[in-house]
């Protein structure tokens, strides 16, 4: 194409390779229906067609100055043309004609967005294509930008548990999980023969279906208690138990021993007692042998003094003026267990 009058644009920069450019990156330079090419800084109606006289491709050249392969490098009066002829070509040649039909019904269809969502796939963004991404983002809050991927992200999980479901012959995925959970299946090993991550069912099914999420974490709980309590068994045996809710009765509630020594007599780990406990509705007590002798310690004080509480013993002592040693003497006890017991009467009362 002919030069239109103009000078030479000056260098803009140099590509990695030493190649010299006359235009910014990722954008398209025009003068009314002149366009400057980035190789050489000149004005043409067309730096597609002048392109060849550099030996370049329109690709090569929109991949190195960052635009879009879809850009046009013509002119408007340019574009113009191209058009008119080819509004006459669709007219009058049956091939163009036939052709434009099948590309208006692929992409009435979605396949020419799907061809070229596959054709980009792995190929970095042009810098043109980033500067129109940013310009429309500009205007959108983070907010409306966050919600619109929460909302994308919901319709991959619903769509991809769909597939699975149908895939697997169940109309939704929570149908799915109820029948393989109730097969004794957990949520890991469906999500794996579905050919997901393991953890996939646990991260969104409360989501996709929450009555199915809990029938699957009721039905696991069963099978990890019931798992639990086996293991529970050879020891209990040896002991004369037959079940752990009366071994931990036994054991922590009328003989008041730890959950150290429990784990220990059992051979389990003292998480697993204290789910045990729990579990048979027994709360568990800290240092409870150490507790239960103090109290037994205390009552028989009282008792032998003749008063309900050892608290109240101290406190009426002292209130009556009788110094430590006298009442240690009269007790039996150390001084400085009995000071430990006014000290908690004194803190009660106040």
């Amino acid at each position: 194409m002919p030069q239109a009058a103009g000078s030479r644009r000056a260098v803009a920069g140099w590509l990695a390779d030493g190649t010299a450019f006359h235009a910014p990156i990722g954008e398209v330079v025009t003068d009314g229906d002149l366009v400057v090419c980035h190789l050489c800084g000149r004005q043409f109606r067309s730096v597609t067609a002048h392109l060849r006289g550099h030996g370049w491709t329109k690709d090569a050249y929109c991949a190195a100055f960052g635009l879009e392969r879809g850009q046009s490098l013509e002119g408007t009066a340019t574009r113009k043309l191209r058009a008119a002829a080819f509004s006459s070509r669709l007219l009058f040649e049956p091939a163009v004609r036939d052709g434009s039909a099948n590309g208006r019904a692929r992409a009435r269809a979605g396949l020419l967005a799907a061809d070229a969502a596959a054709a980009a796939r792995g190929r970095s963004l042009p810098e043109q294509r980033r500067r129109k991404a940013g310009l429309a983002l500009a205007g959108v809050s983070r907010a409306a930008i966050a919600e619109a991927s929460r909302l994308r992200a919901a319709r991959h999980i619903a769509e991809v548990a769909a597939s699975v479901a149908g895939q697997a012959g169940y109309p939704t995925i929570g149908e799915l999980v109820r029948a393989r959970v109730n097969a004794g299946a957990s949520l890991t090993a469906i999500s794996r023969e579905a050919g997901l991550h393991k953890d996939w069912l646990s991260r969104h099914l409360s989501d996709l279906d929450p009555a199915a999420a809990v029938a699957a974490r009721g039905v696991a709980a069963v099978a990890r208690s019931a798992d639990a309590e086996a293991r529970w068994q050879p020891a209990l045996c040896q002991l004369g138990f037959t079940d752990v809710a009366g071994y931990l009765r036994e054991r922590h509630v009328e003989r008041h021993q730890t959950v150290n020594q429990m784990a220990a007599e059992i051979g389990v780990s003292q998480h697993a007692v204290l789910c045990a406990l729990r579990r048979h509705g027994l709360s568990p007590e800290p240092h409870a042998g150490r507790r239960y002798q103090a109290r037994e310690r205390e009552a028989s004080t009282a008792a032998a003094v003749g008063y309900a509480s050892v608290y109240e013993y101290v406190a009426q002592r002292r209130a009556a003026g009788w110094g430590w040693a006298d009442i240690a003497a009269e007790s039996g006890q150390p001084e400085s267990w009995l000071r430990r017991r006014g000290s908690q009467a004194a803190a009660c009362s106040g």
